[in-house]
């Protein structure tokens, strides 16, 4: 019998259904190759949707994302369109609040082809994940956070409950990339507890639930260090796990060596649910125009997969996620067609067409 997905799709603002179709259609296309069958459901949100209704991410659609099996979201958010406090639309962060989506995934792999403003050594290969916790600490009051004429003030808040499963989830990972030679299973706490008591707390839970991995290699930097040496030396990290903000932070700089927020993708996940979408906003500027880059939502949809096959225990779907990874890898090696923003002058749909071509071969 088939297995069947229902997968929630966000098409978002700006360019976000441009990049999102190509991804479909890819994702589709491999589902009925491959023995399985996914189920596409297109609910509204977002900004655009905000200025129509006034609703930005109606109860209709957190209910579909809440029973679907997975969740694409595409970029979401336009300049132009506010709250009334002058906040941006974002519903994503509020699916990752109702979802309690802790583990923000980032993945940071620089393959051979890809074009980075670092110079990496000889025999050094920079392949690791950050992990942002993505439903508290400096986010925890946003949009609701005290302002008066004199001062401002936000509440940083990490609670034991989310980093123990925040902290459980990383080692996992890093256990499961070892499993597979993709790293030495070593994880990274990153944070600031020099100075604020509220990281001392998410160290010790972080050191506790290192005590339970003897197999495992543990440490910690300061996120202030950890931005120099993911410049000078990133292929010494495997996992990262560090705070909301932090993470927000760090996550740009991962995506700016690889080239570009075009090719970065990345997942929020939780214990029963799980959002992927690119790293990268809505560039209203562009849309419209075929420029868009659908490269970090096509690999957010391989890291969708990914996950679905495991969680399923489906083989022919863990293999199309590394498929499809592998396919947008070498698109993006060979270099003939690309996007603007990678130096191209390819058109997003050119993006798909390469892609779907080069599933052929791997």
């Amino acid at each position: 019998m088939t297995q069947n997905f229902d997968i929630a799709v966000f098409e978002g603002d700006g360019i976000g259904p441009e990049i999102m179709r190509p991804t479909v259609k890819i994702l589709a296309a491999m589902a009925q190759s491959s023995g399985y069958s996914l189920s596409f459901n297109t609910v509204p949100a977002g900004a655009a949707h905000y200025a129509e209704t006034g609703e930005s991410l109606p109860a209709a659609s957190m209910a579909a994302a809440k029973s679907a099996d997975a969740i694409l979201l595409s970029a979401m958010g336009l300049p132009s369109v506010r709250y009334e406090d002058g906040t941006e639309i974002s519903p994503q962060i509020d699916l990752r609040k109702a979802l309690t989506l802790f583990a923000g995934v980032r993945p940071v792999r620089i393959f051979p082809g890809q074009k980075t403003p670092l110079n990496i050594p000889e025999g050094r290969e920079v392949d690791f994940v950050l992990i942002r916790e993505s439903t508290e600490g400096l986010f925890y009051t946003q949009g609701t956070g005290e302002v008066t004429e004199d001062d401002a003030r936000e509440t940083l808040r990490i609670t034991r409950d989310i980093s123990e499963k925040l902290f459980k989830f990383a080692f996992g990972l890093a256990a499961e990339r070892k499993s597979k030679g993709r790293g030495p299973g070593k994880v990274t706490c990153v944070d600031k507890a020099n100075v604020f008591r509220a990281f001392a707390f998410f160290r010790d839970i972080f050191d506790a639930e290192a005590a339970r991995h003897p197999d495992l290699r543990a440490d910690h930097a300061y996120v202030d260090a950890t931005a120099l040496w993911m410049v000078q030396k990133p292929w010494d990290f495997d996992v990262m796990v560090t705070e909301n903000m932090f993470g927000d932070i760090l996550s740009d700089l991962g995506a700016g060596l690889m080239g570009g927020l075009g090719v970065a993708p990345s997942a929020d996940i939780g214990l029963d649910n799980a959002v992927f979408q690119p790293c990268h906003g809505s560039a209203p500027d562009i849309a419209g125009q075929g420029k868009a880059n659908p490269m970090a939502m096509i690999l957010s949809g391989a890291m969708m997969l990914d996950w679905l096959g495991t969680r399923h225990n489906n083989d022919a779907i863990t293999r199309d996620g590394a498929r499809l990874q592998a396919a947008v890898e070498q698109v993006i090696a060979d270099g003939t067609v690309l996007t603007p923003d990678l130096g191209g002058a390819a058109q997003t749909e050119d993006i798909g067409a390469a892609v779907l071509a080069q599933l052929g071969h791997v």
